[in-house]
């Protein structure tokens, strides 16, 4: 039998404890362009973002502030990310930012949330259901009950419960993004538990928007592939992360910055005519999902 290619390295070995943070990543993810200029697509609008100390969250925190909104950061307990990105949305892009630490796999935290975002602000226009995790697994025996109950509470249980709560804040015009995952139409066998949970996303997106759709509130979705982001040191083993993005056809993992130009996308009138969709920033993988 033949032997597969060995997966290319594209970065140094290196692993962290859950949840991992940014300033312990080599090379650092990058997460905003400073020279391009925003437009003001977003100008007064509010947003909810849970994950958005870090990653993906936090590049989207960024250029949604770069773009004139407002924001709140739902997050676990990365404070010293959190802070940054709350330094950066203020100082230089003078926009204000809310951090709301706790946890999202707890249905009051999650309305503790928007409880908080709408004091400080006194709505909510965007809800980005971005809060993620999971864990890997060579066989489904290996995968845990403790494991698969923790990755659809955070994964898809948080997104129920945050919009919920959201919901009788948002008004006409107003609009949610959840973050899937290329694993929601490929599969992944290593990842079956947070493979699931992105699946449901998808659903559960699809769904919502039907059910809202006449009450003007848009629902979309983001499906991104292989990304560099804390997520991924803090879940594989060193050598799986150096090789991290290596099997996409661009043959590299994506920066949150290449990321969020989606979700700011759907989140402004460019997209008003979309409603239940995914985009997919991937690296070249054709999903036809």
């Amino acid at each position: 039998m033949q032997k597969s290619p060995p997966k290319k390295q594209i970065r140094k070995p290196q692993q962290q404890r859950r949840p991992g943070t940014e300033e312990k990543m080599h090379p650092e993810p990058v997460f905003d362009q400073q020279d391009v200029k925003g437009s003001g697509k977003l100008k007064n609008k509010i947003a909810l973002i849970t994950g958005g100390d870090s990653g993906i969250g936090k590049a989207v925190a960024i250029l949604f502030a770069k773009e004139g909104a407002d924001v709140a950061i739902a997050y676990l307990n990365e404070n010293k990310d959190a802070k940054e990105t709350k330094r950066i949305i203020e100082e230089r892009y003078k926009k204000k930012c809310l951090l709301i630490p706790g946890n999202l796999s707890r249905e009051q935290h999650c309305i503790t949330a928007v409880k908080k975002t709408k004091k400080e602000y006194g709505r909510i226009d965007i809800l980005v259901n971005n809060a993620g995790m999971h864990f890997e697994n060579k066989t489904l025996e290996e995968l845990s009950t403790r494991e698969m109950i923790r990755t659809f509470e955070v994964n898809i249980f948080s997104f129920f419960w945050v919009t919920k709560a959201a919901l009788p804040h948002m008004k006409k015009g107003s609009c949610i993004i959840n973050s899937s995952s290329v694993t929601a139409y490929r599969g992944s066998s290593s990842l079956i538990d947070y493979s699931a949970t992105k699946g449901a996303i998808v659903a559960f997106t699809r769904s919502l928007s039907s059910n809202l759709i006449e009450k003007g509130i848009r629902v979309n979705g983001v499906a991104p592939g292989p990304v560099w982001t804390p997520l991924i040191p803090s879940s594989f083993k060193a050598k799986k992360v150096a090789q991290h993005g290596s099997n996409s056809p661009m043959q590299r993992a994506g920066e949150p910055v290449e990321i969020a130009p989606c979700y700011l996308f759907l989140a402004c009138d460019d997209s008003s005519y979309m409603s239940g969709q995914f985009l997919h920033p991937n690296g070249g993988e054709i999903i036809n999902g």
